[in-house]
């Protein structure tokens, strides 16, 4: 009985997981824009990376800043 319930809650798991491939392109072409903008030192570089993991934010602010 306890492996028919570890299948089902495994196969519910994964059907659930289909956003993760665009979240990463997102990432990957927000993190080459912002180096693009932010290239030069090291510490820009890691600011370029830090943006880029919390683009989404900058996106929904954005948005919600635009007047209906």
């Amino acid at each position: 009985m306890a492996a028919t319930d570890n299948v089902r809650t495994n196969r519910r798991a994964a059907g659930n997981s289909g956003a993760g491939g665009i979240w990463f392109l997102g990432f990957i072409g927000a993190l080459v824009y912002y180096l693009h903008v932010h290239s030069g030192t090291f510490w820009l570089v890691v600011l370029a990376f830090l943006k880029a993991i919390v683009w989404p934010a900058f996106v929904v602010y954005q948005i919600l800043q635009m007047k209906v």
